[in-house]
């Protein structure tokens, strides 16, 4: 039960996305839905409402913000991250994510696969971030943190 059954993300006032990263974004919250695990620690001695879980991911004051509510539209959760510790990391990732689409196009083989290495090591980089931010708030595992540092990206440069 403890697991994101609908993402969304409030991507108001951001330029469209390229092709490219509208693939990801659409690819990220796929896998995302398919199989995840988002798991509300016991707080305070705060009742933690079962899931699953309907989440937003928005920036607000500079800030990434998960607004996590139950299916029923109950407040479950929200947790505001600053984007600092994101800020290189997510950088790297569309450098390299530009290089890889450039790639594909002209590249042999062997130069995408070395690429998409390095693309693939800036991600996992991004996804063990999200879960130390989100230690003590959420608890979730290496894939459901790829995934979601995938969609944190499109919003934290705006598509």
């Amino acid at each position: 039960m403890s697991h994101i059954v609908d993402i969304a993300l409030d991507d108001a006032g951001l330029p469209p996305p390229t092709p490219e990263i509208e693939q990801e974004r659409k690819v990220a919250m796929f896998d995302l839905l398919e199989e995840n695990r988002f798991v509300l620690p016991q707080r305070d001695d705060r009742v933690v409402p079962d899931g699953p879980y309907n989440v937003q991911l928005s920036i607000r004051d500079k800030r990434l913000v998960f607004d996590v509510q139950t299916t029923g539209g109950h407040k479950a959760a929200e947790f505001h991250l600053s984007l600092s510790p994101f800020r290189q990391v997510v950088k790297d990732y569309y450098q390299i994510c530009e290089s890889y689409f450039d790639a594909v196009k002209t590249m042999p083989p062997s130069q995408i696969e070395t690429i998409d290495m390095a693309r693939r090591g800036i991600h996992n980089e991004g996804s063990r971030v999200l879960q130390e931010r989100l230690q003590g708030k959420a608890e979730i595992d290496t894939d459901t943190a790829r995934r979601l540092f995938t969609l944190i990206c499109v919003l934290h440069f705006g598509g």
